[in-house]
């Protein structure tokens, strides 16, 4: 069948379904048929879809595998292990994950503090990645093979070892001493072709994690200006050096209330501005229930459209179990990833992948929600409207994929919508209303009717 000025597609539409407080959980719940239709009524709810209209590649929808995610993992029995390993990265019977990000040295998701060489060795002569290799390695090549593909998988630091720091502590903020600029620079191609060796290759890193925050954690503070003078003086020419020039560098990786400050200082200097890939942010700056602040993404973009935008991690702070279902946690995602793919991201990253009954291991006490948790005292596994949530983009939003023309005609529906490499149509809808909605669903002049309950999400696929 062919809709005039479009592609040739089949006319059935399956609609998948996640609702708040119901069994139907990423649930085929119907299928509908798209017929010619004319000029939508003022009162009818509309989502409008144009296939001709096709903006970012889409790279990945993934997670972290942090040393807590990969501790928590081998203290499970082997069919639990499996059934996690199935759950996130399988295409069929899971979520599709293709996407990894890992750290670089400990971090708060860590169970203690580590770096990779000995005390002030600067030429990095003790290098020695064993503590690594015991968990989160393994892990990491399970889910490489599990997923089919090759992710796109990304490194980042939390903190530089101590004695190359201002405050001599890998906690606590502190700055990269300059002396030590250039051994800091060395260590992720150390880092990087130490993965690669060991079967892990590298797409790409992101500079420092949230460089503006002073964490009890694992944190180093850079300004704009100390970010781009390591890139453009240290990090950008070392990598290209040692062969890594192709890697894909991101910058910020931190929230999106200062984005645009710290691209413009970083691209509007060219000398930097040639080894960056992208920009980074977190959507921690909506902790407390303000502004996420979704438009300052759209702006970077509009200054910057030959850089990629990246969302590099996002949780649901403050754990407390009695909040597994909370609804309101999983419809944090949706909003996010609506709102971030359709101002032009071309990555979606959650932080852990999986955590405890406790929101860690965590060796400062910062415990958080995962998608999936693991009781470790009965081995259930617990999946929260987050792991759902997500699954509505990671299972049906294919690598390569091309964001489309969409829109919706009232405010209680946010959607998205996507081109596959393959042809196939995806579209996600999210009401953030307490009533069930009747929809129009639109693709060019073809259209059909759909009822989208209260409080849920769906992808439409055809």
């Amino acid at each position: 069948m062919v809709l005039a000025g479009y592609s040739v597609f089949a006319q059935n539409v399956k609609i998948y379904t996640t609702a708040n407080q119901t069994d139907q959980k990423l649930t085929l719940t119907g299928n509908a048929n798209l017929v010619p239709t004319g000029q939508p009524v003022e009162t009818q709810i509309c989502i409008f879809v144009n296939p001709k209209k096709t903006f970012q590649t889409v790279v990945g929808i993934g997670g972290a595998i942090t040393d807590a995610s990969a501790e928590v993992f081998y203290k499970l029995p082997a069919e639990k292990q499996k059934e996690i390993l199935n759950a996130y990265y399988d295409k069929k019977s899971g979520i599709g994950y293709n996407l990894i990000r890992t750290n670089i040295n400990s971090c708060d998701f860590s169970s203690d503090s580590y770096t990779y060489v000995q005390e002030d060795d600067t030429a990095l002569k003790t290098w020695d990645i064993s503590h690594d290799l015991k968990y989160k390695v393994p892990l990491i090549k399970e889910a490489f093979k599990k997923a089919g593909e090759t992710p796109t998988f990304y490194v980042s630091p939390w903190s530089p070892p101590a004695f190359m720091k201002t405050n001599n502590n890998m906690l606590r903020g502190g700055k990269l001493l300059p002396e030590f600029s250039q051994s800091w620079a060395n260590y992720y191609v150390k880092f990087i072709k130490n993965y690669e060796k060991i079967g892990l290759p590298v797409w790409g890193l992101t500079i420092q994690n949230e460089p503006m925050a002073t964490q009890t954690w694992e944190s180093c503070i850079y300004s704009a200006e100390d970010e781009r003078d390591f890139l453009k003086k240290y990090l950008g020419p070392t990598l290209k050096k040692s062969g890594l020039g192709t890697k894909k560098i991101v910058v910020w990786d931190h929230n999106r209330d200062l984005l645009t400050q710290r691209a413009s200082t970083i691209l509007d200097d060219p000398d930097a501005a040639q080894y960056v890939y992208g920009v980074g942010f977190h959507w921690y700056e909506n902790w407390s229930g303000g502004d996420p602040m979704f438009e300052n993404v759209d702006k970077v973009q509009e200054m910057y459209p030959d850089k990629k935008l990246l969302f590099t991690e996002g949780c649901v702070e403050r754990f407390n179990p009695a909040n597994y279902q909370l609804w309101t946690n999983g419809e944090r995602y949706g909003k996010s990833l609506i709102n971030d793919f359709n101002n032009g991201v071309v990555a979606w990253t959650d932080w852990n992948i999986l955590l405890d009954e406790k929101g860690g291991p965590n060796h400062v006490g910062n415990f958080c929600f995962a998608p999936i948790h693991a009781d470790l005292s009965t081995n259930e596994i617990i999946y929260t409207p987050s792991y759902y949530m997500i699954g509505h983009f990671s299972k049906f939003i294919k690598k390569g994929a091309k964001r489309i023309a969409n829109s919706a005609s009232r405010s209680q529906l946010l959607s998205t919508s996507f081109k596959n490499p393959d042809g196939q149509l995806v579209t996600i809808v999210l009401n953030l209303s307490d009533r069930e909605v009747l929809y129009k669903y639109y693709v060019g002049q073809k259209a059909t009717d759909i009822t989208i309950p209260a409080k849920a999400i769906q992808t439409l696929v055809f």
